[in-house]
C-alpha cells in the first residue's frame, strides 16, 4: 500500500494545527496563565436570534411525516439558492440558480473544485495566501508559482505577462493580509484572464466586512468576469457558521460554453452529499433583510476589535496593514514570525498566527484576528502596549 507521492511534498503540520499545538503545550505547562487568542479565524459571538429560529423550525419539520426531508440535492436546494441570487442582484449581479452550489464551506470548494481540470496545471497564487490553496494544489499535481505581494504594492500584486498560468487565486479581503482589491486592480486580473485564458478562483469570503461602498464585494461587478472567473463564498465569517458549515460556489454558464458548470455539477453528485436541510434554512435566514442586519452588527463587533488592535500597534509604532474592510491585521514583527509566536505567547499570552505559515512572503510578519470577544480583545491590546 503506498501514499500518493503528492501528500509527501506537503509540510508535515497544516499551520492551524501546528498553532493549537503549542497553545496546547503552552497551557500544559503554565496552566495559571490566562492566554488569549487572535491566532485562528474561528468567530465567537452566538447565531442571531432569527438563524436560530429557523433552525429550530427546521428541526421540528424533520419530525413530522409530512415535512420530513430526506436526500437533497446536491447543489442545494432552490429556495437557498433562490436567496443566493437575490443576494446578489442586490449587488447588481444577475446569476441563475443552476449557477449556484450550496456547499459546507469555502475551503471545501476552492480545493476540491481542481477536480474538474487537468492534473499538471499551473497555478498562480499570491505570496503570503491562505495555505490551503497551495496544500490543494500539491494534492493535485500541480505547479504552483508565487505573485508576489509585498508592501511595495499595498500586498496586492497585478498581473505580470511574463507569468503563465492556467488558473489565478485572487482573495480580496485577502487573507492574511486584509489588502482589498479595488475595481480598477480587480478589472486588469479579469482582462489578463480573458487575454490569456487563465480561470480566476475568486475567494470572497469575507466580501460582508468590505464597508467602504467603493470597493467591490464580488468579481462580477468587473464587466467580463463572468467568462473568467468562479466564486467562492461563505456564511462561516458573514453569520457565525463555522460551526454550521454552509457556503455557496458560482459556476458561471458562460464559462466555457457551459462546460465547466457542468462538470462541476457532475462532479458534486459522485462527491458530494449535500449540505443538511435544517442547515440550509438556517442559511436561507441570513440573507432575508433581518438577518443580514444581525449579521452586520456582528462584523461590527469584530471590526471594533480590529480597531483596538491597530490602535495598540499605533501606539507602539509598529506597522501593520489591514482591519479597515477586513477582521485580520497584518503586523510586521521584526524577527522570524514563529520566534514572534514564541515570544508573543511567553509574554504576553497572546496567540498570533506566523505570516510565514502563509508563505515565504509571509516572513517577518504576524497575523492578528479580530474574532474574540471585546473584553478579551482590549485586554489583549493593553498587553500589547505593556510590552
Amino acid at each position: 500500500m503506498k501514499i500518493s507521492e503528492n501528500f509527501r511534498a506537503l509540510t508535515p503540520n497544516y499551520l492551524f494545527a501546528e498553532v493549537a499545538a503549542r497553545v496546547a503545550a503552552f497551557t500544559a505547562e503554565h496552566p495559571q496563565k490566562n492566554v488569549i487568542s487572535l491566532g485562528i479565524g474561528d468567530v465567537t459571538l452566538p447565531l442571531p436570534e432569527c438563524v436560530v429560529q429557523a433552525l429550530r423550525a427546521a428541526a421540528e419539520e424533520m419530525g413530522e411525516q409530512a415535512s420530513f426531508r430526506g436526500y437533497g440535492p446536491e447543489q442545494g436546494y432552490d429556495f437557498l439558492r433562490e436567496a443566493i441570487a437575490g443576494y446578489y442582484a442586490g449587488k447588481g449581479v444577475k446569476l441563475n440558480t443552476g449557477e449556484i452550489f450550496v456547499s459546507d464551506g469555502a475551503k471545501s470548494d476552492l480545493g476540491n473544485i481542481l477536480d474538474i481540470f487537468p492534473r499538471g496545471m499551473t497555478v498562480a497564487v499570491p505570496d503570503p495566501v491562505y495555505p490551503a490553496y497551495v496544500d490543494a494544489n500539491i494534492i493535485s499535481g500541480n505547479k504552483t508559482v508565487f505573485v508576489k505581494a509585498l508592501p511595495e504594492n499595498g500586498f496586492l500584486p497585478l498581473p505580470d505577462k511574463s507569468v503563465k498560468a492556467d488558473v489565478i487565486y485572487i482573495c480580496s479581503p485577502n487573507n492574511p493580509t486584509g489588502a482589498v482589491y479595488d475595481a480598477e486592480k480587480l478589472r486588469l486580473w479579469v482582462e489578463h484572464a480573458l487575454a490569456t485564458g487563465a480561470l480566476i478562483i475568486y475567494d470572497a469570503a469575507y466580501e460582508r466586512f468590505i464597508t467602504d461602498k467603493a470597493l467591490p464585494t464580488t468579481v462580477y461587478s468587473v464587466p467580463g468576469a463572468e467568462y473568467c472567473a468562479i466564486e467562492v463564498c461563505s456564511f462561516s465569517k458573514t453569520a457565525g457558521f463555522t460551526g454550521l458549515r454552509c457556503g455557496w460556489t458560482v459556476v458561471p454558464e458562460t464559462l466555457a460554453g457551459g462546460s465547466v458548470n457542468a462538470a462541476w455539477l457532475r462532479r458534486q453528485c459522485v462527491k458530494f452529499n449535500g449540505v443538511p436541510y435544517v442547515v440550509q434554512r438556517a442559511a436561507q435566514a441570513v440573507l432575508t433583510p433581518e438577518g443580514l442586519r444581525a449579521a452586520d452588527e456582528h462584523i461590527a463587533y469584530y471590526l471594533e476589535n480590529a480597531r483596538l488592535i491597530a490602535g495598540a500597534l499605533g501606539e507602539k509604532g509598529i506597522r501593520f496593514f489591514g482591519g479597515e474592510n477586513s477582521p485580520y491585521i497584518w503586523m510586521e514583527c521584526g524577527m522570524p514570525s514563529w520566534e514572534f509566536f514564541d515570544k508573543l505567547l511567553d509574554s504576553a499570552q497572546i496567540v498570533g498566527t506566523p505570516g510565514a505559515g502563509f508563505g515565504s512572503g509571509g516572513e517577518g510578519f504576524f497575523r492578528l484576528t479580530a474574532f474574540n470577544s471585546h473584553e478579551n480583545t482590549l485586554a489583549a491590546a493593553e498587553r500589547i502596549k505593556r510590552l
